[in-house]
């Protein structure tokens, strides 16, 4: 009995340690790191980081093996600008907390943050998960103000997604922005500075992370707004400015010089190429959807497939994928940059670690390397080819469960019954 006792707690340890420990074996591995691309390699995972990446396949004892020769393997890629978890149909009779209007705590939007309203069961998040996407940054989509407030960094797990709250702050200068702040740029642009002088002066009398109760406040934007500003204006948070047309383009260039402690990022930039030497000597990255190609508006007259390959070619830092719930869609859009122009390196660069410098989180994402944080993805064959899938997507270490509404539909409907209509029989 002693020794039947002894030989289930020896299996049980030895279940528990191959839960942590994973060796990924074979694979081409592209690390994004100083490792480069190593044609075939094994990436050994233990308690959620990445232990050591090594060439050839050589497995220790005490790991699961995962097959991934013939395949290719990437760090988890990292949506740089959706709404995920904020949004579920955009249009439906219920809540969504992609969108926001006036509300007294406001009057420039900043104050708004979206960390409270992120829905971990929402369906697109495993969809998202199963293309390759292990972590996001989201925020509001639609907004009445200024400023679409402080968005948030979270991961695409089934529960407490939330990495960092407060990770970014957006706003746009494009023609509906412009609309909306009084018709005309000029109100727009006198509005910004203004609002960002005060969160200024604001920072100087900071006092246990609020104004002093006692000091009035006679600003544009709320007292809420400017404590919002406080890491902003300090340069410690990134600054997501949407703006397409060459003039407010430079326009931004010209506000950095102005409050050089920003660290502003521009979203969407169809007109950036234009302007690629002046981006590129400011240090202002992009977040970009490089399939514009056409004018849809006054905005985006410069729009080219070639946009990112010329900003890359610049010196420009380019991250790929903006502004949607699908954002699993931008492995196909880093390939058609591929197609016209941009390097192979600097597209998957632009899915994962430059997107990864863009929030702050590359101490830990966006790349692999002994201590990083276990966020890898084994595909069938080149992730830029749409004909390609991810096999195993790991986060924080831990394999997800290759599942989602769409594979649930799909099995259910494989199976038809005849004898009673599909609303009546349960999966």
């Amino acid at each position: 009995m002693k020794r039947l006792t002894t030989l289930l707690t020896l299996l049980t340890l030895s279940t528990s340690v191959l839960a942590n420990q994973f060796a990924i074996v074979g694979g081409k591995v592209h690390t994004l790191s100083g490792q480069g691309t190593l044609d075939e390699a094994t990436v050994l995972i233990k308690d959620g980081v990445i232990e050591s990446i090594v060439s050839g396949s050589d497995v220790p004892l005490g790991y699961e093996r995962i097959d991934a020769q013939g395949k290719v393997v990437t760090p988890g890629f990292i949506g740089a600008y959706t709404a995920l978890g904020l949004v579920e149909v955009g249009f439906s009779a219920g809540q969504v907390d992609a969108s926001t209007t006036e509300h007294p705590v406001t009057t420039i939007g900043a104050a708004i943050d979206v960390s409270y309203g992120i829905n971990a069961d929402s369906t697109l998040i495993p969809i998202t998960r199963m293309e390759g996407f292990t972590s996001a940054a989201t925020g509001i989509e639609s907004s009445e103000y200024l400023f679409k407030g402080q968005g948030a960094f979270i991961q695409l797990t089934d529960d407490e997604p939330l990495l960092k709250p407060r990770a970014f702050m957006a706003l746009s200068v494009n023609n509906s922005s412009a609309s909306d702040a009084g018709g005309t740029r000029g109100t727009l642009w006198v509005a910004l500075k203004q609002i960002l002088s005060e969160a200024k002066f604001a920072a100087d009398f900071r006092t246990s992370n609020s104004l002093i109760p006692t000091q009035h406040w006679h600003g544009v934007s709320t007292r809420t707004d400017a404590q919002a500003l406080y890491d902003v204006i300090r340069g410690n948070s990134p600054l997501l400015i949407k703006a397409d047309r060459k003039a407010d383009i430079l326009n931004i260039i010209g506000l950095k010089s102005e409050f050089p402690k920003l660290n502003i990022v521009i979203v969407s930039a169809s007109d950036a190429w234009r302007v690629a030497d002046k981006l590129a000597a400011a240090q202002i990255p992009v977040i970009l959807n490089p399939e514009y190609n056409l004018p849809g508006a006054f905005d985006t007259l410069g729009a080219t497939l070639a946009n990112a390959g010329r900003l890359e070619k610049a010196g420009v830092k380019v991250a790929i994928g903006i502004e949607t719930h699908n954002i699993r869609l931008a492995t196909q859009h880093a390939g058609n940059a591929v197609a016209n122009g941009m390097s192979y390196d600097a597209a998957l660069a632009a899915l994962s670690r430059n997107v990864a410098e863009i929030y702050g989180m590359q101490d830990t994402l966006g790349s692999l390397a002994k201590g990083m944080r276990a966020d890898v993805v084994v595909w069938s064959g080149d992730p830029l080819e749409v004909a390609e899938a991810a096999e195993h997507v790991f986060i924080g270490g831990q394999p997800t469960k290759m599942e989602s509404r769409q594979t649930l539909l799909r099995d259910r409907y494989l199976k038809l019954q005849q004898d009673k209509p599909m609303g009546y029989i349960r999966p």
